[in-house]
């Protein structure tokens, strides 16, 4: 038999005040006395009182997150604009790159590095909340999961944004998730990204960490 007293806190609360109103206009035709009633209406009021507390500290947890969120944003905008300035300097060389530890670059490029000349092609399945399963193919070979000759891996790399907030135009905005050796690869997130976008970019890394071009970005929406 299902309990008569609801199980969630509004529902709860709702069936509370209707017993105590009930109760207190017929002590008598229940056999009741104000005694029996009054620690109920004390406890009552308590819990009436938890309950308002509860919901204002639901509500400002919410917006100390969201101002955090905002924080971040504000500060990752500066910082990326003081390193694309540091990046484009010639009075910064590669030693000075991975102190600050930003992207040092490639001293090869992309489509002669290491004979590396194709892309890895992404998609994302979203359909689980908080998780996507980032699968990749060769361009040259789409219907094949077999990696390019001589290829260790695929490197994975992700910037999450806002909703609507436009994606990265350049690779050195993107932070590395793995070097992932077979696909798929399953990334987590926390329930703070639920709603915002991940936008990933992939390429091939040869032994002796020799790296393709990098893929198209590739957008996802992290299920909330």
């Amino acid at each position: 038999m299902p309990d008569y007293i609801p199980g969630s806190d509004t529902g709860f609360q709702a069936w509370v005040d209707n017993f105590v109103t009930y109760a207190n206009t017929h002590l008598a035709e229940l056999g009741i006395g104000l005694p029996d009633i009054i620690p109920i209406s004390t406890a009552q009021t308590d819990f009436d009182t938890k309950i308002s507390d509860n919901v204002t500290a639901q509500q400002a947890a919410q917006s100390a997150r969201q101002a955090k969120d905002a924080s971040r944003d504000t500060l990752e905008s500066l910082i990326r604009a003081l390193v694309r300035q540091l990046q484009a300097s010639g009075d910064v060389d590669d030693a000075e790159r991975a102190a600050l530890g930003i992207t040092v670059p490639d001293t090869i490029k992309t489509t002669a590095t290491g004979g590396i000349s194709t892309r890895p092609i992404g998609s994302v399945d979203t359909s689980q909340r908080l998780r996507h399963e980032i699968r990749f193919v060769d361009e040259a070979t789409p219907t094949s999961r077999a990696k390019p000759q001589g290829v260790m891996g695929c490197e994975i790399w992700v910037k999450v944004t806002a909703q609507g907030e436009a994606p990265p135009a350049d690779p050195d905005e993107l932070s590395f998730v793995t070097l992932d050796t077979a696909s798929p690869y399953t990334v987590e997130y926390d329930g703070a990204d639920g709603g915002k976008t991940a936008h990933y970019m992939l390429r091939w890394v040869k032994t002796g960490s020799n790296k393709g071009p990098w893929s198209e970005t590739i957008s996802a929406t992290i299920t909330a």
